[in-house]
């Protein structure tokens, strides 16, 4: 064996095809997980189980269709891809393996691969810029949890966050200014939602609607979703040259009113309501284009816009898997 150093990079998951079954299966995996929805075990297993999954794995399922292509689906795709280059920057010395947090590749699969060899050092790094307790924090529990059953463990380091890492942000710019976002009335910083109750779980002293989070990064805000969020859109605003008044922060993908607001549907409402008739929507939580980025913005939210009254709504592409985030990847795993 040549490798020393096995790398997992790990990004959420997708349904192995675009059927029913398929995805019946990512999504009964994906809501189990207790950092995903954190009721109480019994009404979580009944919720997920007898509710959510039955009822929404056929309307997910024709989601997933408008998303996938001749190839599969994208997400897999940009990950296989971006694996490859990094393996191919970093050398010999390290096995890159490409895997998903939820279905396949397997990230369980990968780690047990490794355990059979004599390897110096696991490097874990969940694609995920902005920490939360249910995307990076479960992927380093699952980690944990396997690798202390081990007979033999070799040194384990994990990836943090990376909003703020100089190559992410210039990475994030260059895609921004593709677009030349001076031409657009606005431009719209749209991130996954999560529950209040995930976020005020962080800093249970300070509530998220009322800490000054928007306005600049506070000294509590470090783990704090909403805030990586708002500093994550400061950063490449800058970076990228939008002045503060035309650019808003705001949240997708919700299930029910009581996550994080305000709603990029609501604010997408609101700018045409202004008179803001051309938008521009970048997506710096998600390092590949997946269902919530093509799908719910590209297709349905530009649908949304011009049935308002909008004349054009451009989403800027992820970091995909370009070489220029191929980079940055090897030099933070480095």
């Amino acid at each position: 064996m040549a490798y020393k150093k096995a790398v997992f990079l790990v990004n959420v998951g997708t349904p192995d095809r675009d059927d029913v079954p398929s995805v019946r299966r990512f999504l009964s995996q994906f809501l189990n997980d207790r950092r995903v929805i954190d009721l109480p075990w019994l009404l979580q297993k009944i919720l997920v189980n007898l509710i959510i999954v039955p009822f929404r794995a056929k309307n997910s399922t024709k989601l997933y269709k408008r998303l996938w292509t001749s190839k599969g689906s994208p997400i897999l795709i940009y990950l296989n891809n971006l694996a490859s280059q990094v393996e191919r920057i970093l050398g010999d010395e390290y096995k890159v393996f490409p895997t998903m947090r939820y279905g396949k590749p397997s990230l369980l699969k990968a780690l047990k691969e490794v355990k059979e060899t004599q390897v110096d050092e696991l490097i874990v790094f969940p694609l995920f810029p902005q920490y939360a307790s249910s995307t990076t924090g479960s992927v380093v529990q699952f980690v944990m949890n396997e690798v202390k059953t081990w007979n033999t463990i070799p040194e384990v380091r994990f990836v943090g966050q990376f909003y703020d890492n100089p190559g992410f942000l210039a990475a994030f710019t260059r895609q921004i200014l593709f677009y030349h976002p001076e031409k657009f009335d606005h431009v719209v910083f749209s991130y996954h939602g999560l529950p209040l109750s995930q976020v005020n779980r962080v800093h249970p002293e300070i509530k998220e609607n009322t800490c000054s989070c928007s306005v600049e990064m506070p000294s509590h805000g470090s783990l704090c979703y909403k805030a990586i969020c708002y500093q994550t859109s400061r950063l490449l605003a800058k970076n990228a040259g939008i002045e503060p008044q035309n650019y808003t922060v705001s949240f997708q993908s919700r299930l029910s009113k009581n996550w994080l607001e305000p709603f990029t549907d609501t604010v997408l409402e609101k700018l045409i309501r202004e008179g803001k008739k051309k938008v521009l929507v970048v997506s710096p939580a998600f390092v590949a284009d997946c269902l919530e980025t093509t799908v719910e913005i590209g297709y349905d939210y530009k649908e949304l816009f011009l049935k308002n009254g909008g004349e054009e709504l451009v989403l800027v592409e992820s970091l995909n898997d370009n070489i220029d985030w191929a980079k940055t990847v090897a030099s933070l795993i480095r």
